[in-house]
């Protein structure tokens, strides 16, 4: 359990990045802040794990105050997995998730097993990736090497901060799935930072929401959005709704298109090929293997939400866009995420 009473932190004598935090975190929730830019969410999770201490109140971890708590134990307790990854270049896979048992003196034969058990755990083979270095990886596996070692040390707490913004729209839907299966089954606490409204849904067992160093509203997802404590509670919340429901013609410009083949192409290096006439209508779908299709396209005036749905039940890259019976263009997950931004 996190108790943070009456937290403020000031960086200038005229400046409280946070104000009067006083919220309670319980043990294996899964719990999200969220807010725009600079409302301190991020400032909030670093106290916890003090690289940043709080300019006065207090912050207690399952009754303690951490003040009271050696440094490098409390870190050492707490994983902390950042958008940038940082995963050491110069060292193997498992010499990343290594790190923490290395410094609390584990037994080899001990960190060894751990980290074939959390390559595992992350859906990544020991054999095939233990020994790589990070940059023979792809930016997903990299990210969930950044998981596995936050995990290493078998913390109760883990901080989270943005961890999936970076990567492709595919990656990081991916990705949120197999943290919230991972939660599941590890009941960890975690502490997770967004700016994304439909993350935070997906995610939080309950959802914390910021503005200007304030915490406005603690919530589940529906609470905040059937009840919203204030105007910008209902305004941040409402943007998100909106956009989701704005048609594609509104949200995006669809992808030009060619006057034969659009082309898109996922992690995986899948490829789908719409074959377009002379006339601009759309005859047909084949994949990097030249097998046929289902036939599925879009019409301009759907929202950005039926796109989305359609495109996860199809299980394609990217979907054309047709309006009047002609092809305008093509919409993949990369579109969709920028239109959501």
């Amino acid at each position: 359990m996190i108790t943070f009473n009456q937290v403020d932190k000031s960086f200038t004598e005229d400046r409280k990045a946070v104000k009067g935090l006083s919220f309670t975190i319980e043990r294996g929730e899964f719990f999200v802040l969220i807010g725009p830019s600079g409302c301190g969410k991020t400032t909030t999770l670093k106290m916890i794990n003090r690289l940043i201490d709080a300019s006065s109140g207090t912050i207690t971890i399952n009754g303690s105050n951490h003040t009271d708590v050696n440094m490098h134990e409390l870190r050492w307790n707490i994983g902390y997995v950042l958008q940038q990854i940082a995963l050491f270049p110069h060292l193997t896979v498992a010499e990343n998730i290594a790190v923490v048992p290395e410094m609390k003196k584990w037994k080899q034969d001990d960190i060894q097993k751990r980290v074939n058990e959390l390559l595992e755990l992350v859906g990544m083979d020991p054999e095939t990736y233990r020994d790589r270095l990070p940059a023979d990886l792809s930016g997903g596996q990299q990210q969930r090497i950044g998981v596995a070692r936050a995990l290493a040390g078998d913390p109760d707490i883990i901080l989270m901060d943005e961890p999936f913004s970076a990567l492709d729209p595919l990656v990081r839907e991916q990705l949120q799935k197999d943290i919230k299966a991972l939660q599941q089954r590890i009941k960890k606490t975690i502490v997770f930072v967004t700016h994304d409204m439909n993350e935070a849904a997906l995610l939080g067992d309950r959802i914390g929401m910021m503005e200007a160093g304030v915490l406005l509203q603690v919530g589940t997802a529906d609470e905040l959005k059937r009840n919203p404590a204030t105007p910008a509670v209902e305004a941040f919340i409402g943007r998100s709704v909106e956009k989701k429901n704005l048609s594609l013609k509104e949200s995006l410009t669809p992808t030009d298109r060619s006057e034969y083949i659009r082309t898109h192409r996922d992690e995986q290096r899948v490829t789908v090929q719409f074959i377009i006439n002379e006339h601009g209508e759309w005859v047909t779908t084949f994949n990097d293997h030249n097998e046929l299709e289902t036939m599925i396209s879009i019409d301009a005036s759907s929202s950005v939400k039926s796109a989305f749905e359609l495109l996860e039940s199809s299980h394609l890259p990217a979907l054309p866009v047709q309006e009047n019976g002609k092809v305008i263009g093509s919409v993949s997950y990369k579109d969709l995420a920028r239109a959501l931004v």
